[in-house]
């Protein structure tokens, strides 16, 4: 690992590795089949791909309060990203080299955080820290992705001001006059070589998330409508092919799954695949959202027949996809006959210190917010066991907010009605240390930057609810042993899994999916939880929203003060000094088998 904090055995490492393998990251595009050196003249192109950076400038875990690391040893920030595009650059000699980003950028660590929360940019005049390191790469072009949408689309409006190169989403339409609110693409024309050489149109296209519709609901409503990723590609496509396009890549900030994490009733979330098989005329596709490392991936187009290039660069800065073209001119008009991608890994070289110095001061700043401490914890509490064994930290998370819920609706008309809470363990490694705790820690628990809402919902939803939920767990027979590391289906992310508070049950994890509450009773009793009874749900407002398509939950609000639930947290604790899991946890859940307690 390398970080501004000084040199490590691993960073002389890296230096040795990327010493040995410099030849491999310049290394020239593949000749086209059956091309010889006296075959047509051929000239290339290199594209360098990043996404899902999230807020990652600095190698640096904020949670943890050190130099980040993880069991592969991966590295994470733009600083090091900025290293291997500086790399490759310089190798090519001038060149034609295009730096893209597919998404996700200002939303993701305490650094991020701190620029849209404590100091937002919006009234600072700060210039965003994502902003002033990706200027320093000189990248061609970002598209949006969905977590740009988080903080309200002022914040995201700056945020696009302070970029030097174009921000894109062509399916992000203006409700009001049906056409693009931000820029759809752009066509850069390159130069194949030194002075003399012929110049490439390459046209780019940005696509972004049709689930901010519902993730961003409250940013967007009546604002932005989001189209279709396929359709808005089978648009825009011809016509930049009709604006002089030689080359067409797409930007896009979506999966190739196919599948989406919410219903049918919006356009697909994971499309890439699609797209490459039914829009004609695309080159290639970088893409993200996902987290996938994908270094190269061919998908036939159904009309054409052409191979389109695809390629994930995983997430935070820990690769940079390199796509390689090579080009030919048949009769004034330019063909590509070969091309190829792979992803690079930022661990191999130290990060960039042009981009260090860019967001030094920032970071340092973040640093001392997240280290303030906010309360004293009698013990240790872990998340470790939290996705299989009711926990105090999860608890503690559904009291605040349940609290909040509860002192908010007194005096209304559902000031009667039960509170429950819902939580997910987002993280599998967040500690509250017995002692002080800080900020870090509080954020390394709540890592997202949900609000606080609350619905109603009867027995028979909050049932339905929780055996959605249930899905989470494969199905394990009495009698076998259980793996805990591989308890869940992989399918299910720990963020799609939630806990509820306030009412007790058991999950049958030895009864097929859909079958598996088979105890909901009201809390320190054995009374079944009649179908027909309210109680009000203090919620987060992706889960609310639709986020993980969960049953009965997206509905009109009882409560919704835009609160920050981490923020909530940190008020409670800083309140009342001490973190003691007598005054919140409840033991309301637990896992079983023909009834039988599996712990």
């Amino acid at each position: 690992m390398t970080s501004s904090s000084g040199a490590s055995r691993r960073q002389v490492l890296a230096v040795a590795a990327a010493a040995a393998t410099a030849p491999l990251l310049a290394g020239a595009p593949a000749r086209a089949a059956g091309a010889t050196a006296n075959g047509p003249k051929t000239w290339d192109l290199t594209v360098l791909g990043t996404s899902d950076t999230h807020g990652n400038v600095y190698n640096w875990d904020y949670y943890r309060d050190a130099e980040y690391d993880d069991s592969k040893q991966n590295d994470v920030g733009v600083a090091k990203l900025a290293t291997l595009v500086n790399q490759i650059r310089a190798e090519r000699k001038g060149k034609a080299t295009l730096v893209l980003d597919a998404g996700d950028t200002i939303q993701g660590t305490p650094l991020a955080t701190y620029y849209a929360k404590q100091e937002p940019i919006t009234a600072s005049g700060e210039t965003h820290p994502m902003a002033n390191a990706m200027n320093v790469l000189k990248y061609d072009a970002v598209t949006l992705g969905n977590h740009e949408f988080n903080y309200g689309l002022p914040l995201l409006a700056t945020w696009i001001s302070q970029l030097g190169f174009p921000a894109l989403a062509a399916n992000a339409i203006n409700e009001k006059t049906g056409k693009p609110a931000f820029l759809p693409y752009v066509i850069k024309e390159v130069r194949l070589g030194g002075h003399g050489a012929p110049k490439l149109k390459v046209g780019i296209l940005g696509l972004t998330n049709p689930g901010v519709a519902i993730w961003d609901r409250a940013n967007v409503e009546g604002r932005l409508v989001f189209a279709d990723m396929i359709e808005t590609a089978a648009t825009w496509v011809p016509v930049m092919r009709e604006r002089g396009a030689d080359l067409v890549i797409i930007s896009a900030h979506g999966g190739d799954s196919g599948t989406s994490s919410y219903g049918p009733e919006l356009p697909n979330e994971n499309p890439v695949a699609l797209i490459a098989e039914q829009v004609p005329g695309i080159d290639a596709i970088l893409f993200g959202h996902a987290h996938n490392e994908v270094p190269e991936k061919f998908v036939t187009n159904k009309a054409t027949g052409e191979q389109v290039l695809t390629s994930e660069p995983s997430k935070w800065g820990q690769r940079l996809t390199r796509m390689d073209f090579t080009l030919t001119r048949v009769k004034g008009r330019w063909q590509v006959v070969a091309k190829s991608a792979t992803t690079l890994n930022t661990n191999t070289v130290v990060e960039d210190p042009v981009v260090l110095a860019a967001v030094r001061g920032q970071h340092a700043k973040t640093v001392e917010y997240v280290n303030t401490v906010v309360a004293q914890s009698v013990e240790e509490l872990s998340t470790v066991e939290s996705r299989y064994r009711d926990t105090p930290i999860l608890d503690f998370i559904n009291h605040v907010q349940a609290e909040v819920v509860a002192a908010a609706l007194a005096g209304t008309a559902y000031a009667d009605l039960p509170v429950l809470s819902q939580a997910s363990p987002f993280s599998r490694t967040a500690v509250f240390p017995a002692g002080d705790v800080r900020i870090r820690d509080v954020a390394g628990l709540y890592v997202y930057d949900n609000t606080l809402e609350a619905v109603v919902m009867t027995g028979a939803e909050v049932k339905a609810y929780l055996e959605y939920s249930a899905k989470y767990f494969k199905t394990w027979a009495v009698g076998q042993t259980i793996d805990l590391a591989n308890i869940n289906d992989p399918n299910v992310p720990d963020y799609n899994y939630d806990v509820i508070s306030g009412l007790d049950y058991d999950i049958d994890i030895a009864k097929p999916v859909g079958q598996r509450i088979t105890r909901l009773v009201l809390p320190g009793t054995d009374t079944p939880v009649p179908a027909d009874a309210q109680f009000v749900v203090a919620v987060n407002n992706y889960r609310r929203s639709g986020g993980g398509n969960f049953p009965g939950i997206v509905k009109t609000q009882v409560y919704n003060q835009q609160q920050e639930i981490r923020q909530l947290l940190i008020d409670w604790a800083q309140a009342k000094g001490e973190i003691r899991p007598k005054d919140f946890y409840v033991p309301n859940w637990k896992l079983v088998r023909e009834g039988v307690p599996v712990f």
